[in-house]
């Protein structure tokens, strides 16, 4: 059985980060390890959310891992809080990734043109230096032009653009990048990548829902990673993601009891089984 380590905080209500990355991945019939880098009440968007950072007990952590010789088949990382962690995700990669593995990072850290609560340009400037060393990294539009250091467009962008802001992005040093939310016609949302090992550019659209819901990223990125990871194709893989994302939303707006800060991916996992067998 393949083995992922996923790095990021829990929210233990909330459908975001750890509380979605360990169900979804394991749907993909893989076994999760995890390594919490904070622990929340909630996510951030509930009000007196409750905080407990676990950045002193990483390296005791992974210490005890490479005493155990436990390995890892992939490393995928989400919301990370500090520029300490971030130097600690860099030696955890160094010690765990090998010539089979792969690294996905998703750079949580703004959206909409702005940064989060907490973060700053010299955070970006950091998540930079790890995205170098990543396989793939998966930034939304703001993410990605704050990793260079560029002034967020908007929705006044073209097509060239977009490569051309992929083309940075592997430039950093990444294998792979992918752009989320990208949109050229108001009726359709979806990516945009860029593969230079082969020079190659791809998307991939679904239609546009009139609606928004927190922790969408982590289930795409999550989706990507449990694909991966059983072997599915890089194209397949983001296909599967876009759908399985959309179809969480889809079931989420069907429940008519639905909460508001998270989508009903549990219900959706049927569709995502069978994807998988397909």
């Amino acid at each position: 059985m393949k083995r992922i380590l996923t790095i990021q905080d829990i929210s233990c209500v909330g459908k975001c980060s750890l509380t979605v990355a360990l169900p979804i991945i394991s749907a993909f019939g893989v076994e999760t390890a995890v390594l919490p880098t904070a622990v929340l009440s909630t996510h951030t968007a509930f009000k007196g959310f409750t905080f407990r950072d676990l950045t002193d007990d990483l390296p005791a952590i992974c210490k005890h891992w490479k005493e155990q010789n436990i390995q890892f088949d992939g490393i995928y990382t989400g919301y990370l809080g500090s520029a300490e962690q971030l130097d600690i995700v860099k030696d955890i990669f160094n010690q765990f990734k090998n010539d089979n593995s792969f690294f996905i990072v998703d750079p949580v850290m703004a959206d909409n043109g702005k940064l989060y609560a907490g973060f700053d340009s010299k955070f970006a400037l950091d998540m930079s230096k790890l995205c170098a060393k990543a396989d793939i990294i998966v930034p939304n539009l703001t993410e990605a032009a704050l990793l260079l250091g560029e002034d967020y467009k908007g929705d006044c962008y073209d097509e060239n653009y977009i490569r051309q802001l992929l083309l940075k992005l592997t430039k950093l040093g990444c294998k792979k990048a992918v752009l989320t939310g990208v949109s050229f016609k108001k009726d359709l949302l979806g990516v945009y990548g860029y593969d230079s090992e082969n020079n190659n550019y791809f998307y991939y659209y679904r239609e546009k829902l009139p609606c928004i819901f927190h922790g969408t990223g982590d289930v795409f990125a999550s989706t990507l990673c449990g694909a991966l990871a059983i072997g599915k194709s890089f194209f397949d893989s983001l296909k599967i993601a876009v759908d399985y994302t959309v179809e969480c939303i889809n079931a989420t707006m069907r429940n008519p009891s639905h909460n508001w800060y998270g989508v009903d991916f549990e219900t959706a996992f049927p569709y995502l089984i069978k994807r998988i067998s397909e």
